[in-house]
């Protein structure tokens, strides 16, 4: 347990504060938390940060309860598992999960956590984390995908003091820095987590300086309980008192060929608290697409999902933790045991939303979201220059992809964006600039998206034509299963990946793969899957499914078989055929599902190779079997 050197020990005391100053406060931090974003992405070097901002910041109060941040940070469990004294200018740094509560989940991810004093006294804590696009391991961008052990995905850095009292501790960085294949990257990238972690700390001190420390702590304090009120109202609205719900799902495969990962969880309100319990889920998985998830994580989660879609106006803070009881069992995919691997979780994080929403809605249909985050898609490509100026020079690419957004009770879901808003995709001329490949498309897939009232967002064909040879690597999901539709909306489409080789063959590609081998004139075809549905697509207006038709979002075949819509290639819809139609197929169906979940899974399992090109999954197995140690 971490011990605070504080040269003033007096607590801090406790005062009203008006509505102005709680609002000036309030933006102040909000202002200094995006603050630490725009430092970063300034400083980074890396695309997966400077371009893709692949980084979570946060602001917490003195006991590491996070005030304002993008998704949250366990500060408490950090300190918890941080065996050490902490003072002024220090500065702490970890990517091993297992050493932290998973206040981060794999070790891609470096985190620092910065102390904030005034005037010797503790008053709060900034803290970031960035991916780093290559930690080390056995593989270019350390993501092996076949990994069994964290031991084979690079570097991991226990809790330690980057900084302590202001100095540098250039030995133990030379040491990190020695172990991955883009150090100017990686200490590029750290100094600018260092930079808005501090400059993040200079904000908190100097509106201590403008108003005081016991009125900067009441406003936090008044910040947190002001979440814990509204959320208190939010779910006993949501949900009925004694109430048990439960909702399940699946991650396709674990790199490993073991698969389908079953992810269950149910929700029971007991007066006015909740209860998130993951006792269901499946095993931990031999492969490392286990989320080693910390509770608070799932709180918050928790929250941005029910805050996000039913009062979109609260503040995100860790008020609201009290109300949330959380149950995770142990040697389980969301808590594997040490040293599980863990470098594929980005499709559990996916698939953490796609599971709230289909908890939240079965009671709340007006608030039911389809299926659609589901993953975050991952691509990398290196290898050296063969010819010109830069040859035998050192080239990788770390990048996010996007799938189709699930279709909304508000409207349709965005074709090709991310599951996390404040992604964006590395522009192709940078892309095209810096490194020796040309995007051939980059285009939606017509249909993709499921049809609805409103659409499910269409996954991207982004089209990777390669000018040196090199390997690539691929982490996706969604490849057997279905992104559901809601409401009586269908199903997306599955992803799927491809190369079409320089010499005029194909080579299907699992979704999960590493260091497959590419040469010059070889095309990826990195195809993402699309949202689900939402609602009746015989209710969608004919005129905008004709409108779509136009515009290349939906194929006049898509049109007629998933809305009743009946219209030319170019988009000119006829109207008495689409009445006829829509009738006829009214008429023909029985009654409207609020999940389509696509076919059952036993015979997408019996039929995985005829549709997709690879063998069908084995069942999950004990991690510690003979079977899964011979494989």
């Amino acid at each position: 347990m971490a011990e605070i050197l504080q040269t003033n020990t007096e607590p801090a005391g406790r005062v009203d504060v008006d509505p102005v100053t709680l609002d000036i406060i309030e933006n102040a931090l909000r202002n200094a938390r995006h603050e630490m974003d725009e430092v970063l992405f300034r400083t980074a070097l890396s695309p997966g940060i400077r371009e893709q901002h692949d980084e979570f910041p946060l602001i917490a109060d003195p006991s590491g309860k996070m005030v304002v941040g993008q998704f949250g940070l366990s500060v408490p469990d950090f300190l918890a598992n941080f065996d050490g004294t902490i003072g002024e200018g220090d500065i702490l740094m970890t990517s091993d999960p297992y050493a932290c509560g998973a206040a981060i989940s794999h070790a891609n991810d470096w985190l620092l956590v910065v102390p904030i004093f005034h005037e010797g006294r503790l008053v709060g804590w900034s803290s970031m984390f960035g991916h780093m696009s290559d930690v080390g391991g056995k593989t270019p961008s350390s993501m092996p995908a076949d990994a069994r052990t964290i031991y084979e995905e690079g570097v991991i850095v226990p809790p330690f003091k980057l900084y302590e009292g202001g100095k540098l501790n250039e030995a133990a960085l030379r040491i990190i820095l020695n172990q991955v294949r883009m150090p100017d990257w990686n200490r590029a990238d750290l100094n600018g987590l260092t930079a808005a972690c501090t400059t993040a700390a200079r904000r908190v001190t100097e509106l201590c300086d403008r108003f005081g420390v016991e009125t900067y702590l009441s406003a936090l304090d008044a910040l947190l309980e002001r979440n814990y009120q509204a959320m208190k109202v939010l779910l006993a609205t949501l949900f009925e008192d004694g109430q048990t719900l439960e909702f399940a799902d699946y991650i396709c495969d674990d790199g490993c060929g073991y698969g389908p990962y079953e992810l269950k969880i149910s929700l029971t309100r007991t007066g006015e608290k909740i209860h998130l319990d993951f006792s269901h889920a499946a095993p931990q998985a031999v492969g490392p697409i286990n989320y080693f998830i910390n509770e608070n994580l799932v709180r918050m989660f928790f929250g941005i999902y029910v805050i996000t879609v039913a009062d979109p106006q609260i503040l995100w803070n860790d008020g609201f933790y009290p109300l949330i009881d959380v149950t995770i069992p142990e040697d389980s995919f969301w808590k594997p045991r040490h040293p599980a691997a863990l470098n594929a979780r980005n499709h559990g994080i996916g698939r953490v939303f796609d599971l709230f929403g289909g908890l939240l809605g079965q009671t709340n249909p007006e608030i039911l979201n389809a299926a659609g985050f589901s993953s975050s898609p991952h691509f990398m490509y290196s290898g050296h220059y063969t010819s010109g100026p830069r040859e035998g020079e050192w080239f990788q690419l770390y990048s996010i992809g996007f799938g189709g957004v699930p279709g909304r009770p508000v409207g349709d879901g965005p074709d090709g964006h991310s599951l996390w808003p404040s992604f964006v995709n590395i522009p192709c001329e940078y892309l095209e600039s810096y490194y020796p490949l040309r995007i051939e498309r980059w285009e939606t897939i017509a249909d993709s998206g499921g049809a609805g009232l409103h659409r499910g967002g269409n996954g991207v064909d982004v089209a990777y034509h390669f000018e040196e040879p090199g390997t690539i690597a691929i982490h996706d999901d969604r490849w057997l299963t279905y992104p559901w539709g809601v409401n009586g909306g269908r199903p997306g489409e599955r992803g799927r990946k491809w190369i079409d080789r320089a010499d005029g063959t194909r080579e299907v590609l699992p979704s999960k793969i590493h260091d497959v081998p590419v040469g010059a004139g070889d095309v990826l075809h990195f195809v993402t899957w699309g949202g689900g549905g939402w609602g009746d697509p015989l209710a969608r207006p004919a005129e905008l499914v004709a409108l779509e038709v136009q515009r290349g979002l939906v194929t006049a075949g898509g049109a007629r078989e998933g809305y009743g819509v009946v219209c030319t290639d170019d988009g000119v819809l006829d109207v008495q055929a689409t009445e006829l139609l829509r009738a006829e197929m009214s008429a023909a169906r029985t009654e409207i599902p609020v999940f389509d979940m696509g076919p059952p899974l036993e015979e997408i399992i019996a039929r995985c190779e005829e549709e997709t090109g690879l063998p069908a999954p084995s069942p999950p197995v004990d991690v510690r079997s003979a079977d899964a140690l011979r494989r």
